[in-house]
């Protein structure tokens, strides 16, 4: 609810405060307003929920399609999802999804249905984005919805379940950052140059423990596609949200969604009230800030195996030799190795194999417009293996189609594929052969995060058309005409009016196109019980807790690295599974592991190595352990090999997070003697205790190495092995007091507008079933 406090307060703060539930001074259960679901992140949650005989606190704000693992493939034969997946984890994880979507009765996406797409593409679609609105997901980019003032983070698979269950989490109050970027942007230069420039000037690092508001003229000039690229790679800048202050173009985006308060309605003008006041104070705090001057934006691209590691595109790759620092240049090696690419080379000598045009980043109507724009009348060079444009929706596809923009990439010789997250992180059957370089995008370029062994640049989309029609990376402001892309995405995609259940024609303007309909019969709410089967007591037990965590001692293993990224940890291969155990064996997979072997080990990987083989710890001795994605799956293969515990310079919010979440201790010491000295305890293969009770690391002849800091909340639920659900619950009345003051003060989040005549009370709407057949139009429930 609105703070009583009159200090300035920044966008975040206001935010942040209109949703706290209660709080003990140290943590705080804020409320979540809106839940995005898929199928990758989900599984274990929903199984969680069985466990502990649980249901959906709030269907009516959960939003679930599937995206990560599905074919892009055609789906003009599509019948349904177990005949369509073709790969076996892929195919039980989307059917576990709509298993569960049945189960408990959520408003749901499917491949049958245009409005099915990538998560972060369909919720501002939709309208279920809403300024000033907490927003998660079981997915890092999730920071994407904070283009509209909203504070939207990604979270884990235990994290999914307590949202579920509560509809609510438990958190910790960010630092403000502030990254102001003013001026107009160069010729050629789009939003994405300037978050890939953002991110090389403070590094994947940069922004961790904060929340980071993007503003200055330039972001106000920028429509809301071009906002939502960027807050969707400020968790690549190691931020745990990016926001942007919603304005009148916010407010024209918004207008005519079908999840949006119907325009002009009692509901509409509360919100706009509302909404405009959501805009940091003049003279509010920032802790850390940030300014670029647009003049020093040029088309940016990535040349090695971070989304730190930029440059412009008139630049050459850089030479290790050129920095002091050791880690770093040992860094760069690695990177440069990784990447087949030599020092200095000009980035428009590099040849390109494969170009992909998509992802949560930049697969909008905008992005594939200013692509067009750029092969319009020519050809994917000779050497171009591949080039595909998947867009981010089926909505999307269908208005780029309109406007005759697939054939335009069909004639260059581009694949037109359907919606999907696709070669982004190669979950599906879209990927890269080792070696191949493919000018993608995506958010990411980590090691085999677009196929084992494959080489990423990141770039914004005219750059990667450019690239496709040249074979090599290139300077689009060196194509004639590039300009006609730029004119291409000068106006915002503005839907008219949608009236919902009412057929509209999409050439009128609107992104909500034709025969889609939400007014259906509500179901009733499906509880799911106890099976009554051997076992589920056990189960119910363990969704309620795990092992109480007081002292650890074991061996320690050491690892000398920076950045260690969570695809490093735990490759997206192994991310096919709709349990919790046995990943052990993925973890550091692509370092354990010979190439293109079954399991083959490098026996000079220390974790293939006694005593290390046997390790309770982990000390890392680079910074930013556990950065990029929020799969909990990383911290399950860490527990599953064994450790229960690591020892680093700092962390990734998301993975710090999820760790406590499974009964884990990470320990951030940023004393590098300290760190030193216990990496030298595991060269020498020797023991440490780390006691939590005490807050004392200890050698194995008991002297104190260090004492460390934990959260009071965090470590009172580990010494007691606190299932983090049950103890929310206890809070069950303050949780029922804001949902009504919620209700009243912010009637727009109650489906006012879409689901009024479904409203049963102040509070609770009941889920809406939305039909998932395709073209006929039958409901295959």
């Amino acid at each position: 609810m609105p703070s009583a406090d009159s200090s300035p307060r920044t966008l975040y703060d206001k935010v942040f405060d209109d949703h706290v539930v209660f709080t003990d001074g140290k943590s705080t259960t804020l409320y979540i307003d809106r839940h995005l679901v898929h199928e990758v992140t989900s599984p274990q949650a929903f199984e969680g929920l069985r466990n502990a005989n649980r249901t959906v606190r709030r269907p009516d704000c959960t939003l679930a399609t599937v995206d990560h693992n599905v074919p892009t493939s055609s789906r003009k034969t599509y019948k349904n999802v177990s005949t369509f997946v073709e790969e076996e984890d892929s195919r039980l994880q989307c059917v576990t999804l709509e298993d569960n979507i049945k189960a408990f009765n959520l408003t749901y996406f499917g491949l049958g249905d245009d409005r099915q797409g990538i998560v972060h593409v369909i919720g501002p679609e939709q309208g279920f984005t809403l300024p000033g609105t907490t927003v998660v997901c079981g997915d890092s980019h999730t920071s994407t919805h904070g283009a509209f003032g909203a504070l939207a983070f990604g979270i884990g698979t235990s994290e999914v379940e307590h949202v579920l269950a509560t509809q609510t989490i438990i958190t910790k109050k960010s630092k403000n950052m502030k990254i102001q970027i003013d001026g107009p942007l160069g010729p050629g230069v789009t939003s994405k140059d300037a978050i890939l420039h953002a991110i090389g000037t403070i590094g994947t690092a940069g922004g961790t423990g904060c929340v980071i508001e993007f503003c200055g003229s330039t972001v106000r000039s920028w429509s809301m596609e071009a906002r939502m690229s960027v807050c969707n790679m400020s968790i690549e800048g190691g931020a745990r949200a990016g926001m942007i202050a919603p304005d009148e173009i916010t407010f024209e985006y918004l207008k005519g969604r079908p999840l949006a308060p119907a325009v002009d309605s009692p509901e509409w003008n509360a919100a706009l009230k509302y909404w405009r006041s959501l805009r940091t104070d003049e003279g509010a705090h920032f802790d850390i800030e940030v300014y670029i001057d647009s003049r020093d934006i040029a088309p940016t691209v990535s040349w090695g195996t971070s989304p730190q590691d930029v440059v412009a595109i008139t630049g050459k790759v850089p030479d290790p030799k050129d920095y002091e620092d050791a880690e770093k240049r040992a860094g760069m090696e690695r990177a440069l190795e990784y990447m087949g690419l030599q020092p200095n080379t000009p980035m428009e000598e590099i040849m390109v194999d494969k170009v992909f045009i998509g992802s949560c980043t930049n697969s909008r109507i905008e992005d594939l417009r200013a692509a067009a724009k750029i092969v319009e009348g020519k050809k994917v060079a000779s050497n171009i293996k591949r080039a595909m444009v998947v867009p981010g929706s089926g909505l999307v596809k269908k208005k780029a189609e309109a406007e005759g923009l697939d054939q335009i990439f069909v004639d260059a010789g581009f694949e037109w594929r359907e919606a999907g997250c696709s070669m982004c992180l190669g979950m599906n059957p879209d990927i890269l052969s080792p070696k191949e370089r493919c000018a993608s995008t995506s958010n990411r370029n980590f090691e085999g995060r677009q196929g084992a062994g494959g080489r990423t640049h990141l770039m914004s989309p005219v750059m990667a058309a450019a690239a496709a029609v040249t074979g090599h990376l290139t300077d689009i402001r060196k194509l004639d005409g590039f300009e006609g892309a730029f004119t291409a995405v000068a106006v915002t995609d503005k839907p008219s009016q949608v009236s919902v259940g009412t057929d509209h024609d999409p050439d009128e303007g609107s992104d909500e196109y034709d025969d889609k309909t939400l007014d259906i019969p509500v179901g009733e709410n499906i509880h799911p019980q106890d099976d009554g089967t051997a076992g589920s007591a056990a189960a119910a037990a363990a969704g309620a807790g795990f092992p109480p965590f007081t002292t650890l001692k074991g061996i320690v293993a050491p690892l000398n690295r920076s950045n260690v990224d969570t695809d490093a940890i735990i490759p997206k291969q192994y991310l096919k599974t709709i349990k919790r155990t046995g990943l052990g064996v993925a973890l550091f997979d692509q370092w354990r592991y010979q190439p293109n072997t079954d399991h083959e080990e490098k026996p000079d990987f220390v974790l293939n190595q006694e005593p290390y083989r046997q390790a309770k710890i982990l000390v890392v001795t680079g910074p930013n352990f556990g950065c990029g994605s929020s799969r909990e799956h990383a911290p399950w293969a860490l527990l599953d090999f064994g450790i229960k515990c690591i020892i680093a310079p700092s962390f990734a919010d998301i993975f710090f997070n999820n760790t406590f979440k499974n009964g884990m201790l990470p320990i951030a010491i940023d004393d590098a003697a300290v760190i030193a000295r216990i990496a030298e305890i595991a060269a020498d293969k020797q023991e440490i205790e780390v006691d939590l009770v005490n807050q004392e690391i200890r050698s194995a002849s008991g002297e104190v190495i260090s004492k460390f800091e934990v959260e009071e909340f965090r470590k009172h639920c580990l010494v007691n092995g606190l299932d983090d659900i049950g103890l929310t619950m206890q809070h069950e009345d303050k949780i029922v007091r804001y949902e009504t003051k919620r209700s009243n003060l912010y009637p727009w989040l109650e489906g006012v507008g879409y689901m009024a005549k479904y409203r049963q009370g102040p509070v609770k709407v009941e889920a809406v079933r939305v039909p998932r057949a395709g073209r006929s139009g039958q409901l295959d429930w």
